[in-house]
């Protein structure tokens, strides 16, 4: 099989990334999908003036408002949703570990 062809012949879509100053959070759950599922939280965020949903089962994120941040994300017609775990700090090579 060629490399980034499914079965189907249909070439995945590549990955979005965005990164920005985070503008604002709001969080909503937790909602339990079916029987046995971990809850899960609904994060609104807000990316340089575009939002994104990020749904995980961490009440708290490990960013907070004002952080520069980075991501992987999909756009579909229910909007912009970030990919699990690719929610972080963006680190800028020019001032790390600087004292």
């Amino acid at each position: 099989m060629a490399a980034g062809f499914r079965r189907s012949g249909r070439r995945r879509q590549p990955k979005l990334e965005a990164r920005g100053r985070l503008d604002s959070i709001e969080r909503e759950g937790p909602f339990k999908e079916w029987l046995g599922m971990p809850d899960l939280y609904r994060h609104n965020l807000v990316v340089d003036g575009e939002p994104y949903s990020y749904q995980v089962e961490d009440a708290e994120l490990p960013v907070s408002v004002g952080d520069y941040v980075v991501f992987r994300y999909k756009e579909t017609k229910a909007g912009n949703w970030i990919d699990r775990r690719s929610l972080g700090i963006a680190i800028d090579p020019a001032t790390y570990q600087k004292d």
